[in-house]
């Protein structure tokens, strides 16, 4: 349908009335209940799909969680230990569990779901090599092919929530979301809403929060609306000047986290243009991050200066910060034989610098920075197209060899320590999000020797290895690190933005009456 300029105000206008209020004013809601809005869809009861909608909600528990600071602690594991040089671990199941109908939690019914998510390749406990899962009492064994040390972190991940057996219909599908947390789920209207109600004589401290709310958005613009007209309590995933529409509303504040994520440009190293060193060295020097930052997050100190955030400080090594420097960036390519043409674009043996940079709209700042990227590659005589389609297109264009460059989203901590999202970035063949035709042994060596236990200064010298080769190979090209923000109403007391997005933490927030 095309709509007419003069008309297209008129048109987003109502879309946001719309889509405010289906979400209910503050004053015809009661009091009891939290609405929460964001970008996110909800397209799967999978945990291993969407299951993170559960965790963040708190319907579902894994047997390890974190912590705000990010530190592995209990879920519905006491506790945990490790023997035969890490390849067999046991967690030790709390006592008390029930599951949303009625029926105990047992170490038969952890030990059947383990299995099931284990032949899951979405979920990274696929990747761990586990030879078998067993009850012993009230534990859960696990048996590892070799040894590793992230086991515990990897079973902090929303796809190793623990549900009923009434979850799953008779083929093994989930088809009710039934598991042990402080709230049930009330309501499901896929992909835009969610609705939980607090669980009567769960075994922890009573939440002040009755009720729970989730509505999906997809407009930023209609988000920022909500935030500042009353509609929601709580909403993620505002654009810059949305977060300025609300820092000038009374009411309403922001509150944000830096979180262990980084924007930075995929790049295939096996491609006859990027495979050169040089050539990657010379789009990293092109690029004023520090501009584009300010230009488009409108904070300039979110500026990559290396690949890993400092959020995550045992891989925040002392290196040379990434620099802007055209001049450099000319003179590395010239250096690898590409020569100016007469309209400026760099030409070799007859073919144009020319790369096609993909990116994808789920997260609204990317195609921003993506057009910024392709300003500041001009200028050296590297010509780009930004293409911006369903993230799907890069694992897909990474598996057929097609990709040249992504601009993407990478989150470091999916299983809260970095290093299996850090052995899948740079394993061997790349990985989706990660390197693409690159490899260096120095850096599988390293990997290696951290799963298996590196420790103290041996596993410091470890990752610096692989962030150094990073740094200077640039299989990655950091663009920059990413701040996740959540504009929060003056009703809300107790609200505390999670970095690693482990849960929402909504049994820790109350609701002025």
């Amino acid at each position: 349908m095309h709509i007419r300029p003069h008309l297209r105000g008129v048109a987003v206008l109502a879309a946001v009335v719309l889509a405010a209020t289906a979400c209910g004013s503050r004053s015809a809601s009661p009091t009891d209940t939290l609405r929460i809005a964001g970008p996110f869809e909800l397209h799967s009861l999978e945990s291993s799909a969407d299951g993170y909608f559960f965790t963040r909600l708190q319907v579902t528990e894994t047997l390890v969680t974190a912590d705000i600071d990010g530190a592995l602690a209990p879920g519905l594991a006491t506790s945990w230990a490790a023997e035969d040089d890490n390849r067999t671990w046991t967690f030790d199941l709390v006592e008390d569990a029930e599951f949303h109908d009625g029926e105990p939690m047992t170490a038969e019914n952890v030990v059947a779901v383990l299995e099931k998510v284990e032949a899951e390749a979405a979920s990274p406990l696929a990747d761990v090599g586990v030879e078998a899962i067993r009850a012993e009492g009230g534990s859960v064994v696990i048996e590892l092919a070799d040894s590793y040390v992230s086991l515990p972190a990897v079973l902090s991940h929303y796809s190793t929530a623990i549900l009923a057996p009434s979850a799953y219909d008779e083929e093994g599908k989930v088809e009710d979301v039934i598991g042990t947390g402080p709230y049930r789920i009330e309501t499901i209207q896929m992909p835009s809403r969610i609705e939980t109600v607090r669980v009567a004589d769960w075994r922890g401290e009573e939440p002040d929060v009755e009720k729970v709310s989730f509505q999906a958005v997809g407009r930023a613009e209609t988000r920022a609306v909500m935030a500042t007209s009353d509609q929601a309590d709580v909403v993620f995933g505002l654009e810059p000047a949305g977060r300025e529409r609300v820092e000038k509303t009374d009411g309403v504040d922001m509150a944000s986290t830096l979180q262990p994520r980084t924007i930075h440009m995929k790049m295939n190293a096996g491609d006859p243009a990027l495979k050169d060193v040089r050539v990657r060295q010379a789009i990293s020097l092109a690029l004023d991050r520090e501009a584009i930052a300010e230009a488009v997050l409108r904070e300039k100190e979110l500026a990559a200066t290396q690949l890993m955030p400092p959020t995550l400080k045992d891989w925040d090594a002392d290196l040379e910060p990434l620099s802007y420097d055209t001049e450099g960036a000319k003179a590395l390519l010239a250096d690898a034989g590409w020569k100016a043409g007469a309209d400026g674009t760099l030409t070799k043996n007859g073919d144009p610098l020319r790369l096609e940079l993909l990116t994808y709209p789920d997260r609204p700042e990317l195609p921003a920075l993506a057009t910024a990227i392709q300003a500041e590659l001009a200028k050296v005589g590297v010509q780009v197209d930004v293409e911006v389609s369903n993230s799907s297109e890069i694992p897909a264009k990474h598996a057929d060899g097609t990709l040249q460059m992504a601009l993407v989203a990478q989150f470091f901590a999916l299983v809260t320590d970095p290093l299996p999202t850090v052995a899948d970035t740079f394993g061997e063949g790349g990985s989706d999000w990660g390197a693409m035709g690159w490899s260096d042994p120095a850096v599988a060596e390293a990997v290696a020797a951290l799963t298996t236990g590196a420790e103290g200064a041996e596993g410091a010298a470890h990752r610096e290895t692989i962030v150094r080769a990073a740094q200077e190979q640039l299989p990655l090209v950091p663009v920059a690190w990413y701040r996740m923000n959540a504009a929060v109403s003056d009703l809300v007391d107790g609200f505390v933005l999670d970095s690693l997005e482990t849960t929402w933490r909504i049994t820790d927030v109350e609701l002025a009456s």
